[in-house]
């Protein structure tokens, strides 16, 4: 049905069609009738307005790290792009679907070299060098069409950010538009040859071990349902924390699952880059087959395996233990002698103090639905094998990009996504300073987010290397922090100082059930910090 609408409608309605109920922004003159669209639909669309554009492309990669679902944010052209540029670079990395809509200078001054206001020499190839897809959308009646568009390519595949610009002048022209209805997304249909060729593979295997990143984590039953049929260990990084419980015999975190990396002969990598394989851990003495199954089709290019199951990773990973069990001898249960090796490797880690005693108090007053997003800190690297998670999606991460200060913007888009579940972010007094500011927005949009704020007055993975490597010349690492309890309360949000595992546990359980934001700083020693990278990066790759 043709409708007479501005070009602002027209992309809101098509949001709408394609189930967007949230959009994270901030207004600018080029986008006024956009804003202006969103505020007219009422209660369909809730539109959140944080105190910083980077924060608005955070909050949407919270919100779709934690349901699976497109992220939406806007902010004004040029320096509003460049701002919200590293979550760009975080949901590309990370595969996680975002949608930016921004401004553009109008029409006739494109390509000019005028220096309109907020003008980039060429934006579009900027959002192009930083997303999956990206196009203008230069007439009202094309805006439908490029929406079905952005998030087709989104969602097909591998999911990643797009971004569509609309000129100034575009949004509050009127003009006839058909809204376009979503596309029907299939995933490609599993070559069984290739499942065939994996399963023989498995057949002469003595020590196979699964690796899983963020693309399976809708895919755990099937998962478990191979390591079953393998009888063989689980192992996760960042990205894949949670796609099977660590409560599972199976499940190991990247220490314990390194401890067998010699033994392994065969890796089947699942909706992962197998970071641990290819960067963080050494070769190995056992020569190795892989076996990939994976959406995207350019992995088998990255990662050369010997089988790639092209596919979702769900279907893949199914269609395999079905092989599998048509073939294969059963194999002796390694339940008894993994979780031995869990416990074991648990009372290695306890040494990394005092971030374990941390993420233990955490972990037992955060409930197993809780979400925890970590930080580009020291607690945050050692909660990649010092935090049990026990469901797909609450531990989320920012991935390979390593983006200093995602974390409690991110965690807001978390809380945003689902307001009936705790949420904790854990951070440092470096990358805190990064968006604090919006304090103001979980105050304002009652996001009661548990912010754990570990304040060792340095940038510590900078000052831990200019102290071992540059005989401690000490460069911009040691930071002047504000008083951050007085910060947050001059905010409106509650502020606790503690210093030790015990104060953080009690801290945190009147924090959590307060029903509104709370900080809580955590004083920590820097001089009495044990790293822990010894068992993310073991020798001979540690830095």
């Amino acid at each position: 049905m043709t409708q007479r609408m501005n070009g602002g409608d027209a992309i809101v309605q098509s949001l709408l069609l394609h189930g967007v109920d949230t959009v994270f922004g901030l207004p600018g003159v080029q986008t006024y009738h956009l804003f202006d669209a969103m505020q007219r639909a009422g209660d369909r669309l809730r539109l959140i307005c944080p105190r910083h554009e980077q924060t608005t492309a955070y909050m949407a990669f919270g919100y779709a790290k934690s349901t699976g679902r497109p992220g939406v944010y806007s902010v004004v052209p040029g320096p509003g792009v460049l701002n919200a540029g590293a979550a760009l670079c975080s949901a590309y990395g990370a595969s996680t679907p975002l949608l930016c809509l921004t401004g553009q200078v109008p029409s006739e001054f494109i390509g000019s070299g005028k220096m309109h206001l907020h003008e980039l020499p060429d934006q579009l190839a900027t959002l192009r060098s930083l997303t999956k897809w990206a196009a203008r959308i230069e007439h009202p009646a094309e805006a439908s069409a490029l929406v079905a568009e952005a998030f087709r390519q989104m969602l097909s595949g591998r999911p990643r950010p797009v971004a569509l610009e609309m000129p100034w002048n575009v949004f509050g022209m009127q003009a006839p538009v058909d809204l376009a209805a979503p596309d029907a997304l299939t995933a490609p249909a599993i070559d069984e040859t290739q499942v065939e060729a994996a399963a023989a593979l498995l057949r002469e295997a003595r020590h196979p071990m699964i690796l899983v990143g963020g693309g399976a984590l809708d895919a755990g039953d099937t998962v478990l349902e191979l390591a079953r049929e393998l009888q063989a260990p689980i192992v996760s990084f960042r990205g894949g924390k949670g796609v099977v419980s660590d409560d599972e015999p199976l499940m190991l975190n990247c220490a314990a699952g390194y401890r067998l990396w010699d033994e392994t002969d065969l890796v089947i990598g699942i909706g992962s880059r197998m970071e641990l394989a290819w960067f963080r851990w050494p070769p190995g003495r056992a020569p190795r087959k892989t076996v990939l199954i994976d959406v995207d089709p350019t992995q088998a290019t990255r990662l050369r395996p010997d089988v790639l199951i092209l596919g979702d990773a769900a279907a893949g990973s199914g269609a395999l233990a079905q092989a599998v069990r048509r073939s294969a001898v059963p194999r002796p249960s390694r339940e008894a002698s993994l979780q031995a090796l869990k416990r074991d490797t648990l009372e290695r880690t306890r040494k990394v103090q005092p971030h374990m005693d941390h993420l233990a108090a955490i972990r037992d007053v955060l409930p197993r639905d809780g979400f925890f997003v970590e930080e580009i800190c020291q607690a945050g690297f050692a909660s990649y094998y010092g935090f049990p998670v026990y469901q797909p999606r609450t531990f989320v991460t920012c991935g390979p990009q390593g983006t200093l200060g995602f974390g409690f913007p991110t965690a807001l888009g978390v809380k945003a996504a689902h307001p009936g579940r705790a949420v904790v972010s854990i951070t440092g007094d470096g990358g805190f300073q990064f968006g604090l500011q919006d304090l103001a927005t979980a105050a304002t949009y009652g996001l009661d987010v548990a912010v754990v704020l570990f304040n060792n007055g340095a940038y510590g993975n900078v000052w831990r290397d200019q102290t071992r490597l540059f005989g401690g010349r000490l460069i911009a690492s040691e930071l002047r922090n504000p008083d951050f309890v007085k910060l947050a309360e001059s905010y409106g949000v509650a502020g606790t100082r503690v210093s030790s595992p015990a104060g953080l546990r009690s801290a945190l359980e009147r924090g959590l059930g307060s029903g509104a934001p709370a900080l809580i700083e955590v004083m920590v020693d820097k001089t009495a910090e044990v790293s822990p990278w010894e068992f993310l990066m073991p020798a001979p790759y540690q830095v």
